[in-house]
């Protein structure tokens, strides 16, 4: 009878144990029909949050709302069947999610709370970082943090860090820009609220076309744009490399279809393995602290011949391609820095 009861009590001890490891975690996302399990980053990190053991729950921007001064979702209870890589290449089942019915909660009642919702950073975007601002700290982690989302625009942020970066003018003044491109003989454009290489164009002074596409590209000179002198070591690749609090954890080399010169895997682009140079361990001993300080836990930085091109906030993505080129378990290593911070 004392031997039943020593092991009942053991056993409930041993639950208690496990039920206070296991954490619910809350990823903010695009309709989840729309996501690639075998591509997405998001997908990767709630795989692993699944394996180890934890709750996963998704919701989208639009179905957050503040309720007597607190953050709500409504979401649902997640279950997944992991993707598979079979020589070389992930396979998913079809279906490859289960999701439970709607329930609206209180977002302080997660651990944690991912926002992955995909950018441009548009309006309804940014009021979605307001709505998280409602989330109790104290109870609950948010990665990344809302202010720092709202103060990383992800082509702007970059230009702080001076050391890094390449030649750099943000203006919508067509003079200026003719001058810089003029100086520099050819310049990349971009858009500073774009994605996935759109609207990024090659420019050339002798480009006949040269003053219409400044005019459209700033809308007639009311919105500004970024020109970048041109690295000719993009032919060989533009790096992605994943920060985890400041901390470089992997890195995938993008290189650019035939006919393309930019190496954005959306644009077509292929992936490689590739290491981190000391030249880039710099870049992102040099960003640490800034991202720290910002709440900017989950970062993708891009890097061209060693040169910082973009601080990538709002969904980084690359650790599908991370893990099936090098072998690692980025998601893993993710959600285990999670619940030490927890």
């Amino acid at each position: 009878m004392i031997k039943n009861f020593i092991i009942h009590n053991l056993s409930f001890i041993i639950y208690l144990a496990i039920e206070a490891e296991r954490v619910k975690l809350a990823f903010i996302i695009d309709p989840i029909h729309q996501l690639d399990p075998c591509h997405d980053t998001s997908v990767a990190l709630m795989e692993a949050a699944q394996t180890l053991g934890h709750e996963i729950w998704v919701t989208q921007a639009n179905l957050l709302s503040v309720v007597e001064g607190k953050a709500w979702g409504v979401l649902e209870r997640l279950e997944l069947v992991p993707v598979q890589l079979v020589e070389g290449r992930y396979l998913a089942t079809n279906p490859w999610y289960k999701l439970s019915h709607r329930t609206a909660l209180a977002l302080e009642t997660m651990d944690a709370v991912f926002m992955r919702t995909d950018p441009p950073v548009t309006v309804p975007y940014l009021y979605a970082t307001y709505i998280l601002d409602y989330i109790d700290q104290n109870k609950t982690l948010v990665i990344n943090s809302p202010k720092g989302i709202r103060t990383a625009n992800e082509k702007m942020y970059a230009l702080q860090f001076t050391k890094a970066i390449p030649e750099t003018i943000v203006t919508a003044d067509k003079q200026f820009i003719r001058q810089f491109v003029e100086e520099k003989g050819s310049a990349i454009l971009k858009p500073l609220g774009n994605k996935a290489g759109e609207g990024i164009l090659f420019l050339q002074p002798d480009d006949r076309n040269f003053n219409s596409i400044i005019e459209l590209s700033t809308f007639q000179g009311r919105v500004p744009i970024m020109v970048q002198t041109y690295l000719p070591e993009a032919k060989d690749g533009d790096k992605r490399i994943i920060l985890l609090n400041g901390e470089p954890i992997g890195a995938l080399n993008r290189l650019s279809a035939q006919g393309e010169f930019r190496n954005n895997m959306a644009a077509g682009g292929t992936v490689a393995e590739t290491e981190i140079t000391p030249r880039e361990l710099e870049i992102c001993a040099q960003l640490a602290e800034t991202l720290r300080q910002d709440g900017l836990i989950f970062v993708g930085i891009d890097v061209i011949g060693g040169f910082l091109t973009e601080v990538n906030v709002t969904s980084p993505t690359g650790v599908r391609e991370i893990d099936r080129l090098n072998g690692t378990h980025l998601g893993h290593q993710v959600i285990r820095w999670v619940e030490d911070e927890l």
